[in-house]
């Protein structure tokens, strides 16, 4: 009885169906989830300062907050390693075949982009920069300052969240076909609704937190 050998194309093929099904669950959970929870913990802001503080800042226990961070920031590297591999093979054909996937596939990998940028930006100024150079966590005093008196900052928290709530609204919809949940036409067009749906939820909660934020700046 022979040993079933595979070959070289096979354990490529593999080894990227492993990495696409991995960096998808790793997207939705636990990044989703915590993205979702940020989005929701922001809209304290409309309670004030001490109520924003406590929701999006401040941690029960130093061992809690490592945790926290670790299970996001490791997910998100894994996530970024795999999105960026993955957008330098794609090749979109909106040019020949004008579909609405396909221009949702397209905005998919532009939206990555942009919410790289700018998540990348948002972790250095509000997370990292204030308690390693200022000795503090971000301070709602600061950050609606910011949003009332420093045009530019209101137009990258709107536009990085706009590009936030797209990609996470429709990667949530593309993953559902990826796992064989959206297979036929009319469950595809499902999905699609689904993703509107999810946009204007996450679009909703982020720009709330924006307005109570700008709002309350002095």
């Amino acid at each position: 009885m022979s040993a079933t050998t595979t070959s070289p194309e096979q354990n490529t093929a593999l080894r990227q169906f492993v990495w696409s099904r991995l960096g998808t669950v790793l997207a939705l959970a636990p990044l989703g989830v915590w993205v979702v929870l940020h989005l929701w913990n922001n809209l304290a802001a409309f309670q004030g300062a001490e109520a924003w503080q406590a929701s999006v800042t401040t941690h029960r226990h130093p061992v809690a907050a490592a945790i926290t961070w670790v299970v996001v920031l490791l997910p998100l590297a894994l996530h970024t390693v795999w999105g960026l591999a993955r957008s330098l093979k794609a090749r979109p054909n909106n040019a020949r075949y004008g579909y609405f996937g396909n221009l949702r596939f397209l905005l998919q990998r532009v939206s990555a982009l942009g919410v790289l940028g700018f998540v990348g930006a948002h972790l250095w100024l509000a997370f990292l920069r204030p308690r390693l150079v200022e000795g503090h966590a971000e301070r709602f005093v600061d950050i609606a300052h910011e949003m009332r008196t420093h045009p530019p900052t209101l137009v990258v928290y709107l536009l990085g969240t706009l590009g936030v709530a797209f990609h996470l609204a429709n990667g949530i919809a593309t993953s559902a076909m990826a796992f064989g949940i959206g297979t036929t036409q009319l469950s595809q067009k499902r999905m699609e609704r689904l993703a509107l749906v999810l946009l204007v939820v996450f679009l909703g909660m982020a720009w709330g937190a924006v307005y109570a934020l700008y709002r309350a700046g002095v």
